[in-house]
């Protein structure tokens, strides 16, 4: 089997990785990279599992080429506590209970991050827009807009205050 040599990085840290000219963005997360926070939930781009940061926005990892993606910031859910300190978007998710199996966690979690970072007041439209592209079986998504609202009022206080 033909394999290429590309280079990416994932959470600031480069790889150098061979791979089938095809193999898609998510199968190099996880196969190749150990990272497996990403999930294969639909193979066909309808639910938002596999949902990683590409230069800042979100990308369904099961529909991307990663060959495509050699000059780009990819960033994984194992990314986002940087130092191991936990985003708002993550203590607020455990705290107001937004994730219930789990499984669409992450993906979710990179479309929040994705969203208030270009918008960090987002009205209840902007982000059910924003999610439209993640599906959760199990909370009924009350609790995820709860998380939601909850990290924006926690981002917009001083550090001091949050901890």
């Amino acid at each position: 089997m033909h394999r290429e040599l590309i280079h990416l990085t994932v959470n600031g840290e480069r790889y150098e990785v061979a791979v089938p000219p095809q193999k898609l963005l998510l199968d190099v997360l996880r196969e190749d990279l150990g990272l497996t926070g990403a999930k294969r939930g639909c193979d066909d781009s309808s639910c938002g599992a596999c949902t990683v940061l590409v230069d800042g926005l979100p990308v369904l990892a099961c529909a991307a080429i990663a060959s495509c993606h050699q000059e780009a910031q990819i960033t994984t859910v194992e990314g986002l506590a940087a130092g191991g300190e936990l985003t708002p978007v993550q203590v607020a998710y455990g705290e107001a209970g937004g994730s219930q199996c789990g499984f669409c966690t992450p993906g979710f979690m990179m479309t929040i991050h994705a969203l208030l970072a270009q918008n960090p007041n987002p009205s209840d439209a902007e982000i059910r827009e924003a999610l439209s592209s993640n599906l959760c079986r199990c909370t009924g998504y009350m609790q995820i807009y709860e998380a939601i609202r909850l990290a924006m009022k926690r981002a917009q206080q001083p550090a001091e205050a949050r901890s």
